[in-house]
């Protein structure tokens, strides 16, 4: 009772639409990327510039919370920027690229000797704006790239490979730190976007979804 007679093969999870498969893995490292800096290096970097317990968990608190705003206003933000009311896989290539330059930015910034406080402050904010602009494509791509008869299966696999990328960036964050320091964790974000960038050649332009009618609630 209860039991597949089927074993499942693994190459059964990936999802059979090619578009899905390669927007997942640009997804796993653009997740990875944050979670590279953000679990373990940001929180004790930012203590070891004499924050204290309070501070540096409200401060990263109140990053979330505006992150969250941020994110509900991707439409409006991508109609600004000239995009029009729809999203294909362009969108997603350029605005990897854009995130690319941000941990690139603020390592430089550190290496220079400039006020660390005030880097990651401004980093931060610039991060968080252009992280939440990709997180919302991916989830608006994700809706083009489906059908009716899949939305499950594709939704889902694609949702295990947010949460593999935050596994992944979590454990590295330790490690890297460790061995690299929180510069370090930085050019591993760098990384980590590189990859999610050069994956993103691989969506196609077309499919593209309308901005007044997809939700991105779910991107995180």
């Amino acid at each position: 009772m209860g039991r597949s007679k089927k074993k499942v093969k693994f190459t059964s999870i990936f999802s059979k639409s090619p578009e899905i498969n390669w927007l997942s893995a640009a997804r796993l490292f653009l997740f990875a990327s944050r979670d590279v800096w953000f679990v373990v290096g940001l929180p004790v970097f930012l203590s070891q510039l004499g924050w204290s317990f309070y501070s540096v968990g409200a401060f990263l608190a109140l990053w979330v919370i505006g992150y969250g705003f941020i994110q509900a206003a991707v439409p409006e933000i991508l109609r600004t920027f000239g995009r029009g009311d729809t999203v294909d896989g362009s969108a997603a290539r350029t605005w990897a690229f854009i995130l690319l330059f941000v941990p690139i930015g603020i390592a430089a910034a550190l290496r220079l000797g400039m006020s660390p406080g005030l880097t990651l402050i401004v980093g931060l904010a610039v991060f968080a704006v252009v992280f939440a602009i990709n997180s919302a494509v991916h989830s608006y791509l994700v809706l083009a790239y489906t059908d009716e008869d899949s939305v499950a299966l594709n939704v889902g696999f694609y949702y295990m490979a947010n949460a593999c990328g935050r596994l992944l960036g979590t454990l590295l964050s330790g490690v890297v730190f460790e061995l690299a320091g929180f510069q370090g964790c930085l050019w591993g974000s760098a990384a980590l976007v590189s990859a999610a960038a050069v994956l993103s050649l691989g969506l196609p332009r077309g499919h593209a979804v309308s901005l007044a009618t997809a939700d991105a609630g779910g991107s995180e």
